[in-house]
């Protein structure tokens, strides 16, 4: 008989490395927010990965980096406390990145190196977006800098976008989980709830639309969800801003901006619920809430 396992992995890793493809990939559906802009991904979103003889419940961490502020600073918590839970951790690096310039390795890697390490989990490295990479032995002095700065931790050079080398990276993370029986139903893909996964799908499409840093100072909430038993769900969501000019931007010419970001949500989250949605946004001004701890705590950012 084959034995079941059951565990948890946390997806670690610099900004933009592809830690959120990989999570979409593993899972065949989107999940987690993927833009070209990095550190987009603020809660560590949990995917569930089900086979006949393994779950695995991946962490989607915010990108580890060293951004000032009151957010950024419950960012960084939620990236290594995903560690406290995890039985493994997959550290996903742009190999394209690092091949191309080698002098931000030392700058973005090797602060890495203690935090993951002494943990005392299991490490894979994912050496990410080797499809860019012609022809590929380019990126072996980034390898072997990689084995020396993390001597005990499996390798995997990876596609997160294309899938190539992610199941024998999966093959080789199952073997390590412990044995135990699965949590979640074989359908649930996350433990993240509806409302939650439309707040994201609607600041993915501000990120999308709108430009430089204005995103950052975004952030949605959910304030009303009905759900009929049959017909359309009705959702309301505020675009909260930092800044009063921020408003007209999100606004548009017109309304415009508003409306091309609710009608790309509206779209996906007809997808995700399998169901008509009526969708209404509107945007309020709360000065400065990435520094309001008590808004932040209220919005899920930190405890």
């Amino acid at each position: 008989m084959t034995t079941h396992r059951f565990g948890h992995v946390a997806l670690m890793g610099p900004p933009n490395a592809g830690k959120s493809t990989l999570l979409n990939h593993l899972l065949g559906q989107k999940l987690a927010i993927v833009t070209p802009k990095p550190q987009t991904t603020r809660n560590a979103i949990s995917g569930i990965h089900t086979t006949d003889d393994a779950q695995i419940v991946f962490l989607d961490t915010p990108g580890v980096h060293r951004m000032a502020g009151r957010m950024n600073r419950l960012l960084l918590e939620a990236a290594w406390g995903a560690l406290s839970q995890a039985d493994a951790v997959v550290l996903i690096l742009d190999a394209q990145l690092y091949t191309k310039k080698p002098e931000l390795f030392d700058r973005e890697i090797r602060p890495l190196t203690d935090p993951v390490t002494r943990v005392g989990k299991p490490v894979f490295i994912a050496a990410n977006k080797v499809d860019a990479l012609r022809p590929k032995e380019k990126m072996l002095p980034f390898l072997l800098r990689i084995g020396q700065v993390f001597p005990q931790a499996e390798v995997f050079p990876i596609s997160a976008s294309t899938g190539e080398g992610v199941p024998e990276m999966l093959a080789a993370l199952t073997k390590l989980l412990p044995e135990g029986p699965a949590q979640y139903p074989e359908d649930q893909l996350s433990t993240a709830s509806l409302r939650f996964l439309a707040a994201e799908i609607i600041r993915e499409k501000l990120f999308l639309e709108l430009e430089q840093e204005l995103p950052y100072n975004t952030i949605v909430e959910i304030e009303n969800w009905e759900e009929p038993e049959s017909g359309a769900v009705r959702i309301n969501a505020c675009i909260h801003v930092a800044r009063s000019t921020h408003k007209g931007m999100v606004i548009g010419k017109g309304g415009q901006m508003l409306k091309k970001i609710g009608t790309d949500a509206r779209l996906e989250l007809e997808v995700l619920l399998e169901r008509k949605v009526l969708l209404e946004l509107w945007v309020k001004v709360r000065e400065d809430w990435t520094e309001d701890n008590a808004f932040l705590r209220e919005m899920g950012l930190g405890e």
